[in-house]
Parts: C-alpha cells; sequence; structure tokens
C-alpha cells in the first residue's frame, strides 16, 4: 500500500537559505519520549551545539531538547544560494544545500545513526519524518518564540506531545 500523500510543510515560495531566523520544531519517531533517558538526551545536545562548527554560516538561537521533541532558532548568517529562486521538488533530488532542511536532515540524520548505536537497534526510526518551521518575521515574533522555547520544559505536563 502506498504512503497517503503529504501537503507541503515548507512555504512553496521562500528560499529557506536565505539569512535570517527560523524556529523548527522536529519530534521523535512515534512520538516516543527517548530524550528522558540522560544519555539520548545528551546525544542530541552535543549534536546541535555542533551545528556551527560544520556549518559556518549557522548560529544557534534558544533551543530546547523536550522528551520526545525539540525546539530551536536556527540563524542563517547569508544567503548561500546561486540562484535567486529557489528550485521545486521536482527539480531537486534532496533539499538545497545551506537550507534550513538540509541542516535539520543532517542533524537528524547523524544524531539517529549515534542513537541507534547506543541503543543497538541499526534499524530503528528515531525522528518523524519532516519538521514544523516558521519563518522567523520581527523581533516582536523572535522574543515570543525565545519565551516559548524556555516555558515548554514548565509547561510539558500540559503539553500536547506529552503523551505519558
Amino acid at each position: 500500500m502506498s504512503r497517503p500523500e503529504r501537503g507541503r510543510l515548507r512555504h512553496p515560495t521562500y528560499d529557506y537559505r536565505t539569512a535570517g531566523a527560523y524556529f523548527v520544531t522536529f519530534v521523535t519517531h512515534d512520538r516516543l519520549c527517548i530524550f528522558d533517558d540522560p544519555v539520548l538526551k545528551r546525544v542530541a545536545e552535543t549534536y546541535w551545539e555542533r551545528i556551527p562548527l560544520h556549518s559556518e554560516f549557522v548560529t544557534l538561537d534558544e533551543w530546547v531538547v523536550m522528551p520526545n521533541h525539540i525546539h530551536a532558532i536556527l540563524w542563517i548568517l547569508h544567503h548561500l544560494g546561486n540562484s535567486p529562486v529557489p528550485q521545486t521538488d521536482a527539480q531537486t533530488s534532496g533539499p538545497a544545500s545551506g537550507s534550513v532542511s538540509a541542516i535539520v536532515g543532517a542533524y537528524k540524520a547523524v544524531t539517529a545513526r549515534r542513537i541507534n548505536q547506543i541503543r543497538k537497534s541499526p534499524d530503528a526510526s528515531v525522528w518523524q519524518r519532516s519538521f514544523h518551521d516558521r519563518i522567523i518575521r520581527n523581533d516582536r515574533e523572535l522574543a515570543a518564540i525565545r519565551q516559548y522555547i524556555q516555558d515548554n520544559p514548565r509547561n510539558w505536563a500540559a503539553d500536547r506531545e506529552n503523551l505519558s
């Protein structure tokens, strides 16, 4: 049986390599609370902190690893694309280099490998497909999202992602 079609998650005409701030949220497979395990949580934190070491055009802002998801603000410091018009999915085989999707995809891949090594489960899914994003358009939005991320651990008991 084939998978049902999913709607587009990214803004279809926006170039996600554009300099600016992006709020991203990604969730563990089946919303399992794998980051209740302090060793696995540390893997997620360590690899997140390393992103600017591998992508010098990226800085990290506020972020938090929750039991089954991550909220973060990424800053892309300058546009890396050669073309002012982003390619459509039909024109590419994957996310554009330097894009938010490429950064999140690389993070999810490396953490999944390491987490599966630790759990001795080489083929297990760690993350849900894709992620949620929001292009942060002004200082008011940025401040509100930073506050949301800071408050998230205190609000975990009432969080819709908390399935316990």
